[in-house]
């Protein structure tokens, strides 16, 4: 089995609003291997990307954040700033979920893939702006020497994407985080997207890659595990084949069948608020197989047959 390269441990966000806090994420565990692709997955609002942002030290000044975050073995929570400046972006790479705003729009493209060449590495700058011409090329961003000096606006959207893309894997990062890299681009550019991943993998096989995404044909195509998020916590931790097949969950289970495939039928009920998150399992107002202990007492992640599993039923 590959070394651990992310190990988080009862991980809890909140986000202090003066008169009431918001449990972003709750009680959070996660490990990951190197040259693992994870797919964290859930509805919009579940926490996943505040869980992304922790682990990059990005989130505002008013989150407070307690648990554990080791990188490679190394304590991310007890780093300086100036430590965790050396880290993000060069060991840990980011690419956010809105191609649209992330970058600047009045420097060129090809300035904004050498910055972080410039931070993390030692190279001339001719050489940096080698390696710029040759990311482009590597995502089909050509010409790539004409590419390189014009700016975000005269790229289309599936161009920005994949300048995302160079960008966070320009420093050949040990992990890479991908927020909702699919998200607002139709089928032929998801696809599009997924071979760009397999692309980076087959170019650095060492890399582990964290996908944020509620895609799950998009999770399926590429991760060898699955992590479910709800209301803040993690209910189920699989294999990415037990999860299509079995999943354990009564959540997951909801997931897979409000896809169009296999049937789209709706959750009932909604999410909890995570202001004032209910007593017990969070998912048991809308769990057909909830008795009155879920309502009552949260339940751990259990597990199972190799699978994780926050739920009652197979404790």
């Amino acid at each position: 089995m590959n070394a651990g390269i992310l190990s988080i441990k009862e991980l809890y966000v909140s986000f202090d609003l003066g008169s009431t806090d918001v449990k972003a994420v709750d009680g959070a565990d996660l490990e990951m291997s190197e040259q693992e692709t994870l797919a964290l997955i859930g509805e919009s609002g579940s926490g996943k990307s505040i869980l992304g942002l922790s682990i990059l030290g990005l989130l505002p000044s008013n989150a407070v954040i307690k648990g554990d975050i080791a990188f490679a073995r190394r304590d991310l929570r007890q780093m300086s700033e100036d430590e965790m400046r050396k880290i993000r972006g060069g060991e840990i790479a980011w690419i956010p979920q809105d191609p649209a705003t992330a970058f600047n729009p009045v420097l060129n493209v090809g300035f904004q893939l050498a910055e972080p060449l410039l931070q993390h590495a030692s190279a001339a700058k001719s050489k940096i702006c080698q390696q710029v011409r040759e990311l482009l090329t590597f995502f089909d961003i050509q010409p790539a020497g004409q590419r390189a000096g014009e700016y975000p606006h005269q790229y289309s959207g599936g161009m920005r994407q994949r300048a995302l893309m160079a960008m966070g894997t320009a420093t050949r990062p040990k992990l890479l985080i991908a927020d909702e890299p699919t998200k607002g681009i139709d089928n032929s550019r998801k696809a599009q997207v997924a071979a760009m991943f397999r692309r980076i993998k087959d170019e650095n096989p060492a890399l582990a890659v964290l996908l944020i995404t509620h895609d799950l044909p998009f999770a399926r195509s590429l991760s060898q595990r699955i992590a479910v998020m709800y209301c803040g916590q993690i209910v189920e931790i699989s294999a990415t084949g037990t999860f299509f097949d079995s999943p354990a969950h009564p959540y997951a289970k909801a997931l897979l069948e409000s896809l169009p495939s296999r049937g789209l039928k709706s959750i009932p009920g909604e999410m909890p608020s995570m202001v004032n998150p209910p007593p017990g399992c969070r998912f048991h107002s809308r769990c057909a197989h909830a008795r009155e202990l879920c309502g009552r007492e949260q339940p751990a992640l259990f597990s199972v047959n190799g699978t994780k599993v926050r739920c009652w039923r197979y404790a």
